[in-house]
């Protein structure tokens, strides 16, 4: 591949990217995985850019991770050091906005700052026009001085009418982006490849809109790096490529980290209103005179009042008490009818019919949102209200309509203020089957790659995501087999109920221990929970003598500074959790962690939510065995797994210790059903766990490290 940028590709790339340009020309989607290190980015980039190139397309590179949207952005520059690419990054309105204004505020600003520039420009026209016609008065042509009164006329009522404009809200920013030579500022944008933090510290100096400059630097660029959003959002989705001035089938979408599609989809897709927005729309009805806000009072009292007598009556004994700042869900779904909350509305519902008035309430918040956006373009208004009775009648009108169809789940859900200590609620459609977001976009664009290093099985990933046919490649590490080594060790299964077993804890503590002290390097432990690794934080403080160098990386803790301090600290044990930031899109390379320790297998959290996803996937795939369980939750799980291992052995001369810590992974598992997890594993990793007990993993570890002289000096005694 000519464009690319480094003078030694990875083991198995060059494959790779010749398989990628291959499925590119017959428009075919791409699912990669490859083991981690092993430069996936490139591999995908590469052939991409350059059938973009060749085919006037454009690529956009998308991820969900923040250190790895780093990473695109370097693979991008080093491509435009051998090829003449345009390529930008780009990120949301709220991360570039210099004056800090909400979406729809910006939007009128945009408007109201267009206008005023506009008439400017009138005025100036007609200004020379009336200038030329003093002219020709002056050289006695007949019609001169009536042409010129009429122009005149013109021009004052123009001058009102900037007036006004000038005493409504305007953004200074934009107004200089459409008032002065902006020339300068693209040549500079395309001399590199500038990161969003960049073009805000340029434009800010210059008085500047960067957001809206970059917007219009993106039409027909060669790559464009963003976030999930911008590709899994339908609306964001049209404008972008419109931003682009491209059509879906001239787009190559490429997604990283792509086993989190799945979740992000579902984020995108669900719906929700709260108590307290069905309230603002109430306050703002009582304020309208429009013969429509009794129908839309009706409606939205009455979705109000049976929301709160839900969530009351779906409260168990004590229940109350436990709400705290974070939405508790409560289950409100039927099997044989609809949802708690649809009952309790059409019984407390006394109107018209309820889609005659929710129609009626749409009309009638279209036009106050309309009003509300005239006001605040008039300066009347110092913000852009948001009309708060159309967000709570399309809400409800979605809520009826969509309720009750497959994959589309009915929940209520509480919190308390953290104000008044009240406890308020939520109503949301949780979106189950992701292929309702993503099928459409895969099915609009030229293609699409997904890379990963846990996209494995490609099946399943296919009918989750609604994928038709792609190309699979699967690269596993292709680094010298004799570099890792990867152990199960034959401690108890941690099924809940044998976590709080007073010999499993001391077996764990001491696998840790013997894992840490025959570790030449640093020792990175994931646990299934944060509190599953603060309990293991404090008995290896009564275990060992680790002052200094033993690590907890707790739940809303800053994880880049902790993780810093670990990769700078020498024999450090870092303990995590395999929910948290750390399991994925992070690199230890080297002595930063030798060794990796996953504890347990990370099942989610059961709940409702994980429960209707189950529930959703039998449905859909009623001819797969157990696919609830197998889609939802044993793939995903091994997929956490799999991340948390990949932490380490980052390059071809890095060498590790990758442990498994439960009877699960084991071969014994095979007697466990469907709790046994070892067969989940890709064929050629299940190939290379070797099973020993909790006793002989310091010999085992002592071994593979005196194989490789890793030990400063003397090792370790067993």
């Amino acid at each position: 591949m000519r464009f690319f940028p480094y003078d030694r590709p990875y083991p198995n790339q060059g494959e790779a990217m010749d398989g990628i340009a291959e499925a590119l020309e017959a428009e075919r989607d791409v699912l990669v995985e490859g083991a981690p290190g092993t430069g996936k980015t490139l591999s995908a980039l590469v052939p991409a850019v350059e059938y973009a190139r060749q085919e006037d397309k454009t690529v956009v590179i998308t991820t969900n991770v923040h250190q790895q949207m780093r990473q695109f952005v370097e693979d991008a520059r080093a491509i435009t050091r051998t090829e003449p690419i345009r390529a930008v990054v780009f990120k949301g309105k709220s991360s570039m906005c210099h004056i800090d204004v909400e979406y729809q505020e910006c939007q009128t600003l945009r408007d109201t700052t267009r206008s005023l520039v506009e008439k400017e420009q009138d005025k100036a026209e007609l200004s020379e026009q009336a200038d030329a016609l003093v002219d020709r008065m002056r050289a006695g042509e007949q019609g001169a001085a009536d042409a010129r009164t009429a122009v005149t006329d013109e021009l004052d009522t123009l001058e009102d009418e900037l007036e006004d404009l000038r005493e409504g809200n305007i953004c200074e920013y934009y107004y200089n982006n459409l008032t002065e030579d902006t020339d300068e500022f693209f040549s500079w944008l395309f001399d590199d490849v500038r990161t969003p933090e960049d073009i805000y510290e340029y434009a800010d100096q210059r008085k500047l809109c960067g957001y809206e400059l970059l917007k219009e630097g993106m039409e027909e660029v060669d790559l464009v790096v963003c976030n999930y959003h911008h590709l899994l959002d339908p609306n964001i989705r049209e404008q972008f490529f419109r931003w682009l001035n491209r059509e879906p089938e001239d787009v190559i979408t490429v997604f990283d980290e792509a086993h989190n599609i799945e979740s992000a989809a579902r984020d995108h897709a669900s719906r929700a209103l709260t108590e307290n927005t069905l309230e603002q729309a109430l306050n703002e009805l009582e304020d309208t005179d429009d013969s429509r806000a009794d129908s839309a009072e009706n409606v939205i009292s009455a979705f109000l009042d049976a929301l709160k007598e839900t969530y009351d009556e779906a409260f168990g004994f004590g229940e109350r008490e436990q709400v705290g700042e974070d939405w508790y869900d409560l289950p409100i779904a039927n099997n044989d009818r609809r949802d708690d909350l649809t009952l309790a509305f059409l019984d407390r519902y006394e109107g018209r019919g309820i889609s005659t008035e929710v129609e009626l309430a749409l009309q009638l918040g279209k036009r106050l949102d309309d009003e509300y956006e005239e006001a605040y373009k008039d300066g009347e208004a110092t913000t852009r209200q948001e009309c708060q009775t159309l967000q709570a009648a399309a809400f409800i009108d979605t809520w009826m309509a969509d309720g009750g169809k497959l994959g589309q789940h009915p929940m209520c859900s509480v919190r308390r203020d953290g104000g008044t200590d009240e406890v308020y609620g939520r109503a949301e459609l949780y979106t189950c089957i992701p292929r309702e977001v993503t099928e459409t976009l895969f099915e609009e664009v030229h293609a699409s790659i997904l890379m990963s290093a846990t996209l494995r099985p490609f099946d399943v990933t296919e009918d989750v995501l609604g994928l038709s046919d792609p190309a699979t490649m699967a690269y596993g590490l292709a680094y010298p087999e004799e570099n890792r080594h990867t152990i199960a060790v034959q401690t108890p299964a941690l099924f809940s109920s044998e976590r709080e077993e007073p010999a499993t804890q001391e077996t764990l503590t001491q696998v840790l221990a013997d894992a840490s002290r025959f570790t030449p390097g640093n020792t990175l432990v994931f646990f299934p929970s944060y509190a599953e690794a603060e309990r293991y934080h404090e008995r290896l403080q009564a275990r060992m003598d680790v002052t200094n160098r033993l690590f907890l990386d707790e739940s809303g803790t800053p994880t880049e500074e902790i993780r810093s301090k670990f990769v700078e600290s020498q024999s450090a044990i870092l303990l995590t959790s395999l929910w948290g930031t750390l399991a994925e899109g992070v690199s230890f390379d080297g002595d930063d962690a030798r060794t990796v320790v996953v504890v347990g297998v990370p099942y989610p959290h059961l709940s409702e939510r994980m429960e209707a996803i189950q529930d959703a996937y039998d449905r859909v795939y009623s001819s797969r065995r157990e696919a609830g369980w197998r889609y939802a939750v044993e793939i995903p799980t091994i997929r956490k797994t799999r991340q948390a291992l990949g932490r380490v052995i980052r390059s071809p001369d890095d060498f590790g210790v990758r442990i498994l810590a439960d009877k699960r992974y084991t071969r014994a598992s095979s007697e466990m059903g469907k709790y046994g997890v070892r067969s989940t594993f890709p064929p050629e990793e299940r190939a290379e766990i070797v099973d020993v007990s909790a006793e002989k993993l310091k010999f085992a570890m002592l071994n593979f490290y005196g194989d490789h002289d890793a030990y400063d000096g003397d090792p370790p005694r067993p």
